[in-house]
């Protein structure tokens, strides 16, 4: 039997391990991104750092999703899928370590490499799920990968900071390289299952990555009746749209725990309960979104996500006390932002070509933004001495997802698709 008569064999049937091993390895790639959040005060006060230096903590691996790409595109062609994911759980671990090692230098390199770890990660983990999940089951994997991420958050966020308590902050940070090891325990057993990759396939693999990368540089042809997505002025609106949704993402992810703990008098374990639950909505989010795809006026849909995204900064600033519902409505807008955009960008294109460039503008752009959020916050709270400032940026931001995802459902919906 040939390799491609094993892996359409292997497809038939519902990949169990390799479903087990990708909810391993998502936990992994988002939990290191906020991990420090609940313990940036014990950072701070350790390295002798600023709230805006120790933002960059939290925003240097989002700008690394931004431009790993190239990083991406040689795993794969040097190694293929599975290793490449092997390696981006090696690299998070690697990265972890470092980053606890104590000084500010350490700080800042092992963030760098979980970031571009996990850069790996995010352009790998798809090109599996495409390749050996059948059809029919994978949006069912990649909708588990999705709110595994948020699980990660969500159990790092809640569990790192009564761990500083006991053993400090640097050991606190490391010990979740304990679940990487897991993830790469398991991960190790699927790829002993995994048929030899051939080098044409390899380099199937890689064409097909770079293929992406070249489409964020322009477009080198046009297939008949296909648009560039460079000329597409739905891919702006959308890449406007999903920077606001990272940007308040990641901000908030960064500074909810000191938000609270300054503001509602929590300590540090309270506050990452608390901000747990802002990573945990955004599972029923990404969920229940797609209930409402079929919700009309046909702006419906990103108008409940978009005010559900602005209650969060409103509540805080005009209702404060009721903040644990603040934290579980935006926190669901959170899950659900996510989704509106992905599912905008295919529903507005008509070829993969097409799709492929309009993702990676879009993805990209988002990425690059978000990675300001964290320090920009940080800044804006050194600067006032409170968080007024910072949820007002966040309320603009928030606002301005309503309308651009509102205005890019009705611009489709009287066009067609994207013009």
């Amino acid at each position: 039997m040939s390799g491609a008569d094993r892996r359409e064999s292997a497809r038939s049937a519902f990949p169990w391990l390799l479903l087990v091993g990708i909810s391993l390895v998502a936990l992994n790639f988002r939990g290191p991104l906020v991990t420090i959040s609940p313990v940036i005060g014990d950072i701070e006060q350790s390295l002798g750092i600023t709230p805006t230096t120790a933002g960059l903590l939290t925003s240097l691996p989002v700008l690394c999703f931004a431009l790993g790409t190239p990083v991406a595109a040689w795993t794969i062609r040097l190694t293929g899928a599975e290793r490449a994911v092997a390696i981006a759980l090696i690299g998070t671990l690697i990265g972890t370590i470092i980053r606890s090692g104590g000084t500010t230098a350490a700080a800042f390199v092992g963030t760098i490499v979980i970031g571009i770890a996990i850069a790996i990660g995010n352009v790998v983990v798809p090109v599996v799920i495409r390749r050996d999940v059948p059809p029919a089951r994978a949006q069912l994997v990649t909708g588990v990968y999705s709110a595994m991420m948020n699980v990660g958050s969500m159990l790092t966020i809640a569990a790192t900071a009564p761990l500083a308590e006991q053993i400090g902050w640097q050991w606190a940070t490391a010990v979740w390289g304990v679940l990487i090891l897991v993830a790469l325990a398991v991960w190790g057993v699927h790829l002993r299952r995994t048929v030899a990759e051939s080098r044409e396939a390899r380099a199937a693999e890689a064409l097909a990555v770079t293929g992406s990368m070249q489409a964020v540089t322009g477009p080198t042809g046009v297939i008949p009746g296909e648009r560039s997505a460079w000329r597409n002025s739905m891919t702006w609106l959308l890449a406007a749209a999903f920077a606001t949704q990272s940007f308040s993402y990641y901000g908030l992810s960064a500074w909810l725990p000191s938000l609270y703990g300054d503001e509602h008098g929590l300590d540090a374990i309270a506050a990452g309960n608390v901000s747990s639950l802002f990573q945990l909505a955004a599972v029923v989010g990404a969920l229940g979104v797609p209930f409402l795809g079929r919700a009309r006026p046909v702006w419906l849909q990103p108008a409940i996500v978009g005010v559900l995204w602005i209650s969060l900064p409103l509540g805080l600033l005009l209702a404060p006390d009721a903040y644990l519902l603040w934290t579980v409505t935006g926190g669901i807008a959170q899950g659900g932002g996510f989704v509106v955009i992905i599912a905008s960008v295919v529903r507005f294109t008509r070829t993969d070509r097409e799709t492929t460039q309009m993702s990676a503008l879009v993805q990209a752009g988002g990425y690059l933004l978000a990675a300001t959020a964290p320090p920009v916050l940080g800044a804006l709270h050194e600067s006032t001495g409170a968080w007024t400032a910072p949820l007002l940026a966040v309320l603009f931001a928030t606002s301005g997802f309503l309308v651009l995802t509102s205005t890019a459902a009705i611009r489709a919906a009287r066009t067609g698709a994207a013009d």
